[in-house]
């Protein structure tokens, strides 16, 4: 059953890794096939302040240049460039895979070429939530390649709810492993929150910000916010009058500085509006022993348990400060919310249990 190979729509190639280092735990040879943006002031003129450009790692297969393409509430990276198709058929003809597992299998030019290329076992899964009507679109044009996919899983109840509105049928709920470091101690932490997640509007990244001020006089904490352009958080900060006393704007950050950080802070807040399908952030922090504040939101309320998180509605600033202040203004419960978070991660998330699943479904494919 080897290699693998992965279609990635987006900047998931964290992911893709984690996942493929999981499987050659079990004794397989994956690949990953995705986009690649070479060090330039082309890319940086399509990607500005997003540190998209550099070489690949060793195990991909890069198939073209990416680029930002509005769509569902968020800004996703996109591959549409023609000569992807080429270069595709060119490394399925090369590699022989045993099997491909395509994420977000309708979205061009990666997905919708290995679909229209391959003849083999073909696993899709659906990590996308809300109305999604770019799919008016494709289905229309490219929809019938859906039924290539001998083997469809969804993330999360809601992506499989919003992949069945568009494509009808059966859909494996399989969650988004977590990177979980070795130790995570959820005491001897900075008194301080952080905020991970990028500038597009439903993050909520401005409900916090609004917010800041208050959570600021009540419990004297410090902000980290990662992951956001550096130039959008001052333009919030700016419009909305807020100071920026206790913050610190880290931007883009790789994978050992987000760990840090989240190993760091006393709680992770991720004040999102909605259009989430699975809380991939909430499952970083919680492998972190961190405990969350979140908005009660779809997609949150499948990650979230009384016993690792506090909610707060949607867009509420007042609640957000009170759920902030009253984690930590316990010290006892917040490490104790701490410590069930980790074990919630490991339980659930944990990426070997989860490739162990996938092995089996490969296998059910056909592979």
């Amino acid at each position: 059953m080897v290699p693998f190979s992965w279609s990635f729509w987006g900047a998931v190639l964290e992911h893709a890794e984690l996942q493929a280092d999981a499987l050659r735990r079990l004794g397989h040879d994956p690949r990953i096939i995705c986009g690649n943006d070479p060090p330039g002031q082309f890319t940086r003129s399509l990607h500005p302040r997003h540190g998209r450009d550099g070489p690949p790692p060793a195990d991909v297969i890069p198939i073209g240049r990416s680029v930002i393409v509005p769509a569902n509430g968020s800004l996703p990276n996109i591959i549409l460039s023609p000569r992807a198709f080429f270069r595709i058929k060119n490394v399925l003809e090369r590699e022989r895979f045993d099997v491909i597992h395509v994420h977000e299998p309708m979205t061009p030019i990666p997905c919708v070429a290995a679909l229209s290329l391959w003849d083999g076992p073909t696993v899709g899964t659906w990590h996308a939530s809300g109305e999604l009507n770019w799919m008016r679109f494709a289905k229309l044009t490219w929809g019938f390649l859906a039924d290539r996919v001998d083997q469809r899983i969804a993330v999360s109840p809601m992506a499989a709810q919003s992949a069945n509105r568009w494509l009808p049928g059966e859909y494996e709920i399989v969650p988004n492993g977590v990177l979980i470091p070795l130790q995570a101690d959820p005491g001897g932490r900075e008194h301080r929150i952080v905020f991970v997640g990028r500038h597009d509007a439903r993050k909520g990244m401005h409900v916090l910000l609004r917010a800041w001020p208050e959570i600021r006089r009540r419990t004297g904490a410090e902000l980290h916010v990662i992951g956001a352009d550096p130039l959008r958080v001052r333009l919030e900060l700016t419009r909305y009058r807020v100071p920026d006393d206790g913050i610190t704007i880290l931007g883009f950050v790789d994978q050992d500085t987000l760990t840090a950080e989240l190993l760091a802070a006393k709680a992770l807040v991720a004040p999102s509006l909605g259009g989430e399908s699975f809380g991939m952030v909430l499952t970083r922090g919680m492998a972190c022993a961190t405990p969350v504040v979140a908005s009660d939101i779809s997609g949150y309320r499948d990650v979230m348990t009384p016993e690792t998180a506090v909610s707060f509605p949607p867009g509420d600033r007042e609640a957000l400060a009170d759920a902030t202040e009253s984690l930590l203004a316990d010290e006892p419960r917040r490490q104790a919310m701490g410590a069930a978070a980790r074990a919630l991660a490991q339980e659930r998330y944990a990426w070997d249990a989860i490739a162990r699943r996938l092995e089996g479904i490969y296998t059910a494919a056909g592979a």
